[in-house]
């Protein structure tokens, strides 16, 4: 059939058709370009924790809601379960379920809503304190071992209340308890707090004070983190425990306090001695003293016993020393006999030893006479040696003296530098020469040199 050009141009210019998947995948991925990650605030309605370990819940407020999923790689590390009918602020990327077509926010993160600005808030405050030193570890005071009273900061309505009085008489029942009371939570609660501290510091009726509150949110708790109330603690001139919320709660009275507790209950285990370990104790240390003072008699029994027995009647304490004065003198007397013999024997050998100065002299004069005979007969004996010493040593002079070979017809040849010719033929025709005869001297010319028949030609 045939058409208009009109109409075939419109059918052209027509923009393609989609199916359902291809729409909402294109208005996922314009939502997620268009919208950035951001928080959301909102109340939590039919939470489903499923079986997947993913979270589907809505938010909502007064005039609208969304659908919100928290899947289970995101919510384990959530520090709460959200229930339903909580104020929550989300951290979520707005995106779309494309096999639902339904707009939702992915979460990232969950919090409870102002709990942002709550934590801000404390770490600005908890830096400002701890840079004026409310915080530092050399204010903080020990604690009294034994006090006689504690003072206790906390509503009367307060569970914490009763748990610290179950702990006090459960360790230490006759502990006197002074309660000062005051608001934990709301408006204003925590400058009644800071009041009551301040009152208990000028009363001064205890000895320890605890400021203690059971657990609950971060606003719950936002009483004990004003500047009043930790500039109230670290001015009290008492000890203070604090014991705030759960284990896992810090507050900025815990800082600004002597010494923090995780729980009321354990503040009041930190502040107050066990009595049954204080029986305990005592009990060791009365048997530790029996049996010292056990012990301390016996030796002194002992002792005196031992005195006893050397305690004598002052007659027979004389007869003693008198037996023991003769016993002294018979043994001195002893001793003076025998060291009288002694010297007698000494003096014996010493007498028989001594000669008469004649007999002494006579000997020494036949010991220098035999001792001049054999200093004679060495010094006659020394001399031959050395004569017949002498002998041969003229001897050999006697054989080597030039003079002496000369004497038996031989001469000594001479050049004209005086060196002693020995070789003929070291010497020239004209060469002169200088003889010394036995006796006499003579000069020579040298006319003609021959060596002997056995000598080699010279070359």
């Amino acid at each position: 059939m045939f058409k208009p050009e009109n109409e075939l141009l419109s059918v052209r210019d027509e923009p393609p058709v989609l199916t359902v998947s291809e729409l909402n995948r294109m208005a996922r991925r314009a939502l997620e370009s268009a919208l950035p990650l951001l928080w959301v605030e909102g109340e939590v309605s039919n939470f489903t924790a499923a079986a997947s370990g993913h979270w589907y819940f809505s938010l909502k407020d007064a005039n609208a809601q969304v659908r919100c999923v928290m899947f289970r790689g995101r919510n384990q590390y959530a520090e709460f379960v959200p229930a339903n009918g909580d104020h929550v602020e989300i951290r979520a990327l707005p995106s779309l379920y494309e096999a639902r077509g339904e707009f939702q926010l992915g979460a990232e993160a969950i919090r409870r809503a102002g709990a942002g600005r709550l934590y801000e808030a404390f770490l600005k405050l908890k830096a400002k304190l701890e840079a004026e030193g409310l915080f530092d570890p050399a204010r903080k005071r020990a604690l009294p071992g034994f006090p006689r009273c504690l003072g206790i900061v906390t509503s009367r309505r307060a569970a914490a209340l009763q748990d610290v009085l179950t702990a006090l008489g459960r360790r230490m029942p006759g502990l006197p308890v002074i309660i000062y009371p005051t608001p934990v939570q709301g408006p204003g609660a925590g400058a009644e707090i800071a009041a009551a501290i301040r009152h208990a510091g000028r009363r001064r009726e205890c000895d320890v004070l605890l400021v203690c509150r059971g657990g609950g949110s971060l606003e719950d708790l936002w009483a004990f983190n004003e500047e009043a109330v930790a500039r109230a603690i670290a001015a009290c001139p008492i000890p203070v425990v604090s014991g705030v919320g759960h284990e896992t709660d810090f507050t900025l009275a815990d800082f600004a306090a002597d010494l923090r507790a995780p729980t009321p209950t354990a503040a009041a285990e930190l502040a107050s001695p066990e009595q049954g370990a204080l029986s305990l104790q005592l009990d060791r240390l009365a048997s530790q003293m029996r049996q010292h003072s056990s012990r301390l008699l016996h030796n002194q029994v002992q002792r005196l016993d031992y005195l006893a027995r050397r305690l004598l009647h002052p007659s027979e304490q004389i007869r003693r020393q008198q037996a023991r004065l003769e016993l002294l003198a018979q043994q001195l007397q002893g001793r003076q006999q025998t060291r009288l013999a002694r010297e007698e024997s000494y003096l014996h050998r010493f007498a028989a030893r001594l000669v008469s100065p004649a007999a002494r002299i006579a000997g020494e004069h036949q010991r220098i006479r035999s001792i001049q005979g054999r200093m004679q007969h060495r010094i006659q004996d020394s001399l031959a040696r050395r004569g017949l010493t002498l002998s041969r040593l003229q001897s050999s002079l006697t054989h080597l003296n030039p003079e002496g070979v000369l004497a038996r017809g031989y001469s000594i040849v001479q050049n004209d530098q005086g060196a002693i010719v020995r070789d003929a033929l070291t010497l020239r025709p004209a060469d002169r020469l200088h003889v010394r005869f036995h006796r006499g001297r003579a000069d020579a010319e040298v006319r003609l040199v021959r060596p002997d028949p056995g000598d080699d030609a010279p070359a």
